[in-house]
């Protein structure tokens, strides 16, 4: 069955299935191609006849995923033509309904909001609201730096093109454009945080939703950023400091960027990091305490949800060979770094008695990447006014090796877990365990896109403050905790 969308643009023709018509491939800007490769995003221009938007287009092109043992892989088309949407909504009825927009994580340089791990039709149909996923530029494509390239990432410029989109056509699939709440994870939260930072960005959403947002990573500022960039470009056989550098860029097939991209990221690794090689970047670095600060004060009267795995690097480090059996010195070096305190690493030995090094390591990086700074990032944000409830994620199957890791709470988002066969984040699961907590997490987000807040019958979710750190554990068993990250008691 079919089913039309009368956008500002044109005429729109989707597909309908069980309860929710679905429009893939939608276009909110025009192919970042040629002279437009490394531009701002151009916005569409309209149509006359009726577009089929039955299927879905190319994804940003990429290597696969580093995370692939954790969450399982994919293979899709893929192409520079990529500034796509696909939206999800209910029977239209003349009701405005709640719109929840998707921006994707993948270290910015892979995933795509298409991707069927990121299926909305359930969060639409038991919702009632309208979902939309956002594939945007990634890598080198939407985030290499030069000075001859714009000083603003093209990643970004796409994200906040899709939210302008969003703003100005979702009517016309049922949607309210007073009424969007924006969510990401990983690359995709921390790109929200830019954008709440972003006055002019701001107005086009009213709520947020931050999982795993990875702010504990330093901000990248222009001139480093010039740096990789110019790495990069060596990578892929060019001289940066060529006079016509922009052009040759141009002609540079993408794979190549992509692996010059590979190449910079494995040369630039550090041990027991999980830096991705590129990043939204701002003029001039901002410490963390800066970084909150803007993110705080940009949220001014925006009701947020955040939070974190318990585990998230073990994602990481769980099937990398180079992290089965550390270097103890090395290990004794990145714990002096990140918890500066000589006993930092009996602290963590004692906190997970019958671990591995790894173990130690993954947790180690979890608390100063991912759960700690989210936990200091609510603590500005209530400091400042703002409304903000926060989670941990703590299930994970018996055994397993990946734990609570980075990325296990997006199934459970999205109640999909048919769309995850080769997860290995999830395998041993019990089944009926992880369809009530996932009924739980649906029905809190759905609650907060509607509301802003994730309170539901029979899990109340009081708002986060410094004082008591109240927040919602997410379990077999979901109960609000106060600083189950233990910040009072941090390495």
């Amino acid at each position: 069955m079919t089913n039309f969308a009368h956008t500002q643009l044109g005429t729109l023709v989707g597909q309908r299935d069980q309860g929710v018509a679905v429009f893939r491939g939608v276009e909110y800007a025009q192919p970042p191609v040629g002279p437009r490769r490394f531009a701002p995003p151009v916005p569409m221009a309209p149509w006359r006849f009726q577009r089929d938007a039955g299927w879905h287009s190319a994804i940003a092109p990429q290597a696969p995923s580093r995370l692939a043992p954790a969450m399982g892989d994919f293979k899709k088309r893929m192409d520079e033509d990529c500034l796509s949407l696909t939206i999800w909504t209910p029977e239209p009825d003349g009701q405005k309904r709640p719109v929840l927009v998707w921006l994707h994580g993948g270290a910015w340089v892979s995933g795509a909001g298409s991707l069927d791990w990121y299926d909305g039709s359930r969060l639409a149909r038991e919702g009632d609201m309208v979902v939309v996923g956002v594939n945007y530029r990634l890598g080198a494509l939407g985030y290499l730096k030069h000075p001859a390239l714009p000083a603003e990432d093209c990643g970004t410029l796409d994200q906040i093109a899709a939210l302008a989109w969003v703003r100005d056509n979702i009517s016309a699939f049922g949607g309210d454009a007073g009424c969007v709440t924006v969510m990401g994870q990983s690359a995709g939260a921390a790109s929200i945080g830019r954008l709440i930072i972003n006055p002019s960005v701001r107005p086009l959403f009213h709520r947020a939703i931050l999982q795993s947002g990875g702010f504990g990573r330093a901000t990248l500022g222009l001139q480093e950023a010039y740096g990789i960039g110019a790495q990069v470009i060596r990578a892929a056989g060019l001289d940066p400091d060529a006079p016509d550098i922009l052009d040759r860029l141009r002609e540079v097939p993408a794979e190549t960027l992509v692996a010059a991209t590979g190449t910079v990221a494995r040369v630039n690794a550090r041990f027991a990091e999980t830096n991705p090689p590129f990043m939204p970047t701002t003029p001039e670095p901002l410490t963390q305490t800066e970084l909150f600060a803007a993110i705080a004060n940009g949220a001014a009267g925006m009701p947020v949800l955040i939070g974190a795995t318990h585990d998230e690097v073990h994602a990481f480090f769980a099937s990398n060979p180079a992290m089965a059996d550390p270097d103890w010195t090395a290990s004794a070096r990145r714990f002096a770094e990140l918890a500066r305190r000589p006993d930092a690493m009996e602290r963590y030995r004692a906190r997970r008695p019958g671990g591995s090094l790894m173990d130690w390591l993954a947790d180690l990086s979890s608390d100063h990447t991912f759960l700690w700074p989210s936990m200091r990032l609510a603590e500005a944000m209530a400091n400042a006014g703002v409304p903000v409830q926060v989670f941990q994620f703590d299930w994970a199957p018996q055994g397993s090796a990946f734990r609570a890791c980075h990325c296990i709470e997006l199934p459970f988002v999205f109640g999909n877990f048919a769309q995850w066969p080769e997860a290995g984040m999830l395998q041993g699961g019990e089944a009926a365990e992880m369809d009530g907590l996932s009924a739980n997490i649906r029905a809190a987000w759905t609650a907060f896109a509607r509301s802003g807040d994730a309170s539901v019958a029979g899990l109340p979710w009081p708002r986060y403050d410094a004082a008591r750190r109240l927040t919602m554990r997410l379990d077999a068993t979901c109960a609000v905790m106060g600083d189950p990250a233990g910040l009072d008691t941090r390495a």
